[in-house]
């Protein structure tokens, strides 16, 4: 087969294309609707943020195969030329209504629903699960961690060990959406305009003979703005000869910003770290804390009140160590003007096009949501739906927020969710209700599938001897 260097609307899953050709071939191209959503909450979690929706319409709107993209397609000897002749004509031209970037979700609730022609809406399926999935799946880890906290810092040490450059692009971003002060990753920092942070290494301190001349070097380049890594040997020895250099940083009209741990046993150390400190007239120095550290470990330190002022996650928030994967998906739900449903055993969906109604109390704090049929009446008390448009004719059509605003309308969203759905282990349950209409949608629609399933088996099937 043919290499080339694809565009991105050739991300997809082979099935999407063999799929799309027998659509095409067969004239199976009116509307359909498509919900992306996920089936259930991830271990010990009663909530998502949900995340991704800028990369989704993105795709969509740029949706669009390459003279190269069919080049390769035709060296697999799979697709008819006709049919690639029409894909590279392709474009999305179809309608998305969302929910909106950072909204706090729940399992079984559309996030998206993307209606199109078939195959216009089934060909980005890939992408839009992947983009959803990852986007959320470490939008909602991080936010755990920022609750964690308790307001203490918190910064992004991820890209190192996340599952690739992409990996580290999304979570530094997301994480800063729903709460983390900055992120070392510098390209993060450049594309998305986070506040970046860094420290020192290790490596840096070993390269010299004596700590306290590494300590010294780095406060003459960063007088400013100087955080000392005090435990690449003994972390109290690496304390006072902070406190040494911050003594000459004091005399020439500099303040030393901070220590950091990174490793042993971090409450005791920063108890002691901090008694060193003030007893020597530094209470202003603060201790960061970093080290294979999440949102557990996080709720550790604080219960036992140890003196940490920010902390650096990285490897287990970057990869969402504890619950690695969700499962998202993207089902049709309607097509050519009827409803339609999987019926199979513990993966039945729930036909027809949706909106979700958010109850709300007098102070605006979510109590419980319905989902309902998309063309019901607005429920008449305070509900707010959760779906709008944000594209129409394969355009978006609103101006989507920029990383500020998602982040301030996060903190305020978050704030009114009640803490017992936040709880780190086990969290209540939020409710989630059908409405009348969409259950009576789902049993009738289930009810025709059976009785249409029955009645082809049972005139296919030869008799039994």
């Amino acid at each position: 087969m043919q290499r080339v260097d694809p565009s991105p609307s050739l991300f997809a899953d082979l099935y999407q294309l063999t799929m799309a050709q027998a659509l095409w071939q067969s004239g199976t191209t009116a509307k359909a609707t498509f919900s992306l959503y996920f089936r259930e909450h991830l271990p010990g979690r009663a909530f998502y943020v949900f995340a991704g929706l800028h990369e989704a319409l993105e795709h969509l709107q740029r949706f669009s195969f390459e003279t190269r993209d069919i080049e390769y397609l035709g060296s697999t000897g799979l697709f008819d030329s006709e049919f690639m002749d029409y894909l590279l004509s392709l474009r999305f031209t179809g309608r998305v209504r969302a929910m909106p970037e950072g909204a706090i979700v729940f399992a079984g609730e559309p996030v998206i629903e993307v209606s199109a022609p078939m195959i216009e809406a089934q060909i980005p399926e890939t992408f839009l699960v992947n983009s959803v999935n990852a986007n959320t799946l470490l939008a909602s880890k991080a936010a755990r961690i920022v609750h964690a906290a308790h307001g203490r810092n918190v910064y992004d040490f991820a890209a190192r060990r996340t599952h690739g450059l992409d990996a580290a692009d999304i979570f530094a971003r997301v994480s800063y959406m729903v709460g983390f002060d900055g992120t070392s990753n510098l390209t993060a920092g450049a594309r998305h305009g986070i506040p970046v942070v860094g420290t020192m290494a290790h490596s840096f301190v070993s390269a010299f003979e004596d700590e306290t001349d590494a300590y010294r070097a780095y406060a003459r380049s960063f007088p400013a703005a100087s955080t000392l890594l005090v435990d690449t040997y003994d972390t109290l020895n690496g304390t006072l000869r902070a406190i040494q250099v911050a003594r000459e940083m004091r005399a020439a009209g500099h303040e030393l910003n901070a220590i950091r741990l990174d490793s042993g046993n971090l409450a005791e150390l920063s108890m002691e770290c901090r008694a060193l400190l003030n007893r020597n007239g530094f209470g202003g120095v603060r201790i960061l804390a970093s080290g294979a550290l999440d949102e557990y470990s996080i709720e550790e330190l604080l219960r036992v009140c140890a003196p940490i002022d920010g902390f650096g996650v990285g490897t287990k928030a970057g990869v969402s160590h504890d619950a690695p994967w969700a499962d998202s998906v993207y089902k049709v739900v309607a097509y050519d003007g009827r409803p339609v449903m999987k019926l199979s055993d513990r993966k039945e969906t729930m036909p027809g096009s949706k909106q979700v109604y958010r109850y709300l109390s007098r102070s605006y704090r979510p109590l419980r949501d319905v989902m309902a049929a998309a063309g019901e009446a607005r429920p008449a008390v305070c509900a707010r739906p959760m779906l709008t448009e944000v594209m129409r004719n394969g355009e978006i059509t609103v101006d989507l927020p920029d990383l500020g605003e998602l982040k301030s309308r996060f903190a305020a969203e978050f704030a009114k969710l009640d803490m017992r759905y936040k709880k780190l282990h086990n969290p209540d349950a939020y409710e989630v209700a059908i409405s009348d209409d969409l259950s009576g949608l789902h049993a009738g629609t289930a009810a025709r599938l059976r009785r249409r399933s029955g009645a082809s088996i049972g005139e296919s099937l030869p008799e039994r001897a």
